[in-house]
């Protein structure tokens, strides 16, 4: 008798294709040998510990990146306090990077991820990149964009009719070359006047399941340090959640901590021996970089998120399908057992 047969069975519709599943029929017809089933099976074990593995991975480096975010924060909120007690001691500053005219061109600098296997996590940042675009053609307001990471600058060089100041590409680990190559580039182009305004489009880590892409003014600068969207809403982020990978039930898991981190209040007798206006000429850049630096780490930490949650769901569908699989298998196997009993017993009656 044939090793090949086909077999039936209902499965319950994995967490990716659910709705898709529901449109279709739930029975799954699946014709191979045992053989096959068995090949398949082993498959699907070596995918399941792939991508268990690689979500583990991302858990532990998104650990690492919230780490820096928190670690930068210190520096970043002693800054702002500088800025601010230096705002309260001029009426009236000039200062080129807090300069504010009339807008007729923005930079807007898009920040993607390196590597793929992170769900929607570039896609969505390309969308709102898109739908920032065509609110700035709508106004009239022309733009240039300067790409960061290897999946933009792929983006945007299969799409030449959309013009690209520069490509940059980013380091495993974010650091302070990194921020500064960005920098120097959108200084340069703000204080030619070659735009108006700069925009900085990044994700925005929140938490373990989700992160928003969010666009910010960079420049003109806020003279009190402050963090502003594209409607002039300022904003910043005083928590932080991290994680730590912890054993349970005998497998590694990953559990959230929220961490809020303490500051520092700037003294208010504090006098300045040199020019206000001098300190602001070298502080401000220094403050700019540190910004795009935290930009980065967001966007790192988003995307080791998405990741880790993306080969999350890629594990429970191997688990399901492998579940399944092994169904069919038991099946057919039982199947073959019982046709050759038939076979058997068949013949025994055909010589009596």
């Amino acid at each position: 008798m044939s090793s090949t047969m086909w077999a039936t069975t209902s499965a319950k519709p994995t967490p990716f294709s659910a709705k898709a599943s529901s449109r279709r029929s739930s029975l799954y017809i699946v014709r191979c040998s045992l053989r096959d089933l068995r090949d398949r099976i082993d498959s699907v074990k070596n995918t399941q510990k792939i991508t268990e593995a690689m979500k583990l991975v991302a858990a532990a480096k998104v650990r690492r990146a919230q780490e820096a975010v928190v670690s930068g924060r210190p520096f970043s909120e002693a800054l702002v306090d500088v800025l601010f007690n230096i705002n309260e001691q001029l009426d009236d500053i000039d200062v080129p990077l807090t300069r504010v005219r009339p807008v007729k061109k923005v930079a807007l600098v898009v920040v993607t991820g390196e590597r793929g296997l992170c769900g929607a996590f570039n896609n969505n940042v390309i969308r709102k990149a898109e739908e920032r675009m065509e609110q700035l053609k709508q106004l009239g307001i022309e733009y240039t964009v300067v790409s960061v990471g290897k999946k933009g600058n792929s983006y945007f060089q299969r799409r030449p009719y959309i013009p690209v100041d520069r490509f940059l590409e980013s380091s495993s680990l974010p650091n302070t070359k990194d921020a500064q190559a960005i920098a120097d580039d959108v200084f340069s182009l703000f204080v030619s006047e070659e735009v108006d305004k700069v925009e900085l489009l990044y994700t925005k880590f929140i938490s373990l399941v989700k992160s928003d892409p969010v666009i910010h003014t960079l420049l003109p600068l806020s003279p009190k340090g402050e963090i502003c969207d594209v409607n002039g809403v300022c904003v910043d982020a005083a928590e932080d959640e991290l994680f730590r990978l912890t054993t349970k039930e005998g497998k590694l898991t990953v559990e959230r901590d929220t961490v809020r981190t303490p500051t520092t209040t700037f003294s208010s007798i504090l006098q300045f021996e040199q020019d206000p206006v001098q300190i602001l000429d070298a502080l401000l850049p220094l403050y700019l970089n540190s910004q795009i630096l935290r930009a980065l780490q967001e966007s790192l930490a988003s995307e080791l998120a998405a990741r880790m949650s993306a080969m999350s769901s890629a594990t429970d569908n191997a688990v399901e399908l492998k579940k399944t699989l092994s169904t069919l298998y038991n099946r057919q196997r039982q199947a073959k057992i019982t046709g050759e009993i038939l076979e058997i017993v068949a013949g025994a009656d055909a010589l009596a």
